[in-house]
């Protein structure tokens, strides 16, 4: 790469692009960016050269940033812990919303299967920062969500995320445990996720799709990728712009974690990382249960190039897919109250599902735009 007045030179193999040099330092507030430095610095101190974490560290530090399930309504939602299997720590915090009715009429809402964050390695459905969004969408969609608490890299590799978040929707299916309330829609299920969730989100909808008629009870009708956490081997036009940038992830990071998440010996064309790249075994043309995707992207996010891939792929295949790109967000501003873009998000994911459950009345919204630039 080199860098010529206002343009960025990009080799590219035997290519040379030419790309307009922007400014790669967002306007952050000085509380904000002092948040980031202190991440970075705690992710050093965690993730070692060598690939391994220290999860003693990382588990004494989350102690402090736990909520529990509450069965009292909190902003008008109550939280349940729901355990699939002890053995893997496979779980799920339900949130129910108490005080909004349904947007069709009648009292039955959709199910929302969300997945967090965290590069495969971090977080979990209990800590403050997720319990806080997944509250808040439970509230203003209106809808139940289940936030899955799945297993972690680098201590479980591929495909051990997908296995959980497919295996969680089995257990849905089977509906066969107590807490989740009769007026949950579960024929009218929306799969979520942000980053790493959002990789998860669409691997896990693959598998549904492939396999959707055994499923008698859940039915997928939506797909929201937030930001989603996608890569390959070459390095693109925003992954250089924005190296050095006071941003998350930076390239190093999101290649360290590619590694903790693939099989031994493979690259960042793995299918579980560049989905409609050289290595990707899964034709989704052929899959027509795989249903509406809304993609979200971020100015300021170093993956943003390979999240229009995927919105691009996605077209290309003769899927529904709608994207609304953000210009001065960076990575996880869905969790930052800072950004005002995180409650328009809230906005466009709610009118993204009642435009799926009630087509007929508003799929021209989507119809008529399909690309959304704020």
């Amino acid at each position: 790469m080199e860098i010529t007045g206002s343009e960025i030179l990009l080799h590219t193999g035997s290519e040379k692009k030419m790309f307009p040099q922007r400014n790669v330092s967002p306007v952050l507030p000085w509380m904000l960016r002092l948040s980031l430095s202190f991440i970075t610095c705690f992710y050093s101190a965690t993730v070692r050269l060598n690939g391994t974490v220290n999860r003693s560290l990382v588990s004494t530090f989350e102690y402090f940033l736990k909520r529990p399930e509450n069965p009292k309504p909190v902003h008008g939602v109550i939280t349940l812990d729901k355990l699939i299997d002890s053995k893997r720590d496979l779980w799920f915090r339900l949130f129910i919303p108490t005080e909004f009715p349904s947007n069709d009429g009648n009292n039955k809402l959709p199910v929302i299967i969300f997945f967090h964050g965290g590069a495969f390695t971090f977080l979990s459905p209990d800590l403050i920062i997720y319990d806080a969004v997944c509250r808040r969408i439970a509230r203003k969609i209106p809808a139940i969500v289940v936030s899955v608490n799945y297993r972690l890299t680098p201590e479980h590799r591929f495909p051990s995320q997908y296995d959980d978040g497919f295996d969680t929707l089995k257990f849905l299916d089977k509906n066969n445990f107590s807490g989740l309330p009769s007026n949950a829609d579960l024929s009218r299920c929306f799969i979520v996720g942000d980053s790493a969730g959002g990789n998860i989100a669409h691997h896990v909808t693959v598998r549904w799709a492939s396999k959707a008629s055994e499923f008698p009870k859940v039915k997928v009708i939506g797909l929201v990728a937030i930001q989603p956490f996608f890569g390959g081997e070459e390095r693109t036009e925003s992954e250089i712009r924005l190296h050095g940038a006071p941003v998350i992830p930076s390239v190093q990071h999101s290649d360290r974690h590619w590694k903790m998440l693939t099989p031994e010996g493979s690259n960042r064309d793995h299918e579980a990382v560049n989905v409609f790249g050289p290595n990707s075994k899964t034709d989704i043309s052929k899959l027509k249960a795989f249903p509406a995707t809304l993609v979200f992207i971020g100015g300021f996010d170093p993956l943003q190039d390979w999240q229009r891939r995927y919105y691009d792929g996605l077209q290309s295949f003769g899927k529904e897919a709608y994207l609304v790109e953000y210009h001065n967000v960076i990575h996880a501003f869905c969790m930052i109250p800072d950004f005002q873009e995180s409650f328009l998000l809230i906005n466009e994911v709610k009118r993204f599902i009642w435009n799926q459950i009630n087509s007929n009345n508003m799929f021209r919204i989507y119809a008529e735009e399909t690309q959304k630039n704020y």
